[in-house]
C-alpha cells in the first residue's frame, strides 16, 4: 500500500511539473509573439518618423533656396538703382 500511495504521489508531482511546463511554453510563445509585433511596430514609427523628417528638411531646403533667390534678385535690383543714381549724378 505504501509503494501505491509513493507512486501516486509521484505520478501527481510529474503530472503538474508537466502541465507548468506546458503553461510555461505558451506564455514564453506569446511573450515572443508580443515582442515581435512591439518591434515590428517601433520599426514602422521609427520609418514614419524618417519619412516625416526627410519631408520636414526637404521643405526647409526648398524655402531656403527661395529666400536666397529672392536675396539675390533684391540685392541685383538694388545694384540697378545705386548705378543709376550713380550715372544720374554725373
Amino acid at each position: 500500500m505504501k509503494k501505491v500511495l509513493l507512486s501516486f504521489a509521484a505520478l501527481s508531482l510529474v503530472f503538474s511539473i508537466y502541465s507548468c511546463r506546458e503553461t510555461t511554453e505558451e506564455k514564453t510563445e506569446d511573450a515572443v509573439e508580443s515582442m515581435g509585433e512591439d518591434m515590428e511596430r517601433a520599426a514602422e514609427d521609427a520609418g514614419d518618423a524618417m519619412e516625416n523628417a526627410a519631408e520636414e528638411t526637404g521643405d526647409a531646403v526648398e524655402e531656403a533656396g527661395e529666400d536666397m533667390e529672392n536675396a539675390a534678385e533684391n540685392a541685383e535690383e538694388e545694384v540697378e538703382e545705386e548705378i543709376d543714381n550713380t550715372d544720374e549724378g554725373m
